[in-house]
């Protein structure tokens, strides 16, 4: 839901995409190991992001960087910021496990990540699951996505 996150071990990596320099990306190894062992293993991994257009520094950034989370197999959708307002959606992160356990992402006025907090109430879970397929119902698969925001592929670095 964020236009911004300040997440230290990537920061090298906005700075280099802005700057135009190459990048490894090794930071997002493990992450991207862990999606590729869990698909092999029948999992699944997706989400929605809402973004704001025109888009900020770090949600090209982020467009940009997916493309490497999808080919490990997670499916990513993104929906513009005014139709996620129009359908209702909530202005907080959150993330939804096995569509049962609900993680309340928190955040400070720096866009720094402070913690997740459970949350337990069922009604809760219920309307954040309606939320999630919403989200996914209205939003564009990555590649589309980027392709109509003239991002198409990009090789990495």
């Amino acid at each position: 839901m964020r236009d911004r996150y300040d997440a230290p071990y990537e920061n090298e990596s906005v700075r280099k995409f802005l700057a135009g320099e190459p990048d490894d990306l090794s930071w997002s190894d493990s992450w991207l190991s862990m999606v590729r062992f869990a698909r092999a293993e029948g999992r699944t991994y997706s989400r929605a992001r809402v973004v704001s257009v025109p888009f900020t520094d770090y949600s090209r950034f982020s467009l940009w960087a997916s493309q490497f989370t999808v080919a490990a197999g997670e499916d990513i959708r993104y929906l513009i910021r005014n139709q996620a307002q129009e359908i209702g959606l909530p202005n907080h992160d959150y993330w939804l496990f096995d569509s049962r356990r609900l993680v309340r992402v928190h955040f400070d006025e720096n866009d720094r990540f402070l913690g997740g907090e459970v949350i337990g109430d069922s009604a809760d879970i219920v309307q954040h699951n309606y939320w999630r397929d919403a989200a996914w119902h209205h939003a564009v698969e990555r590649g589309d996505f980027a392709a109509k925001q003239g991002f198409g592929r990009i090789e990495r670095p």
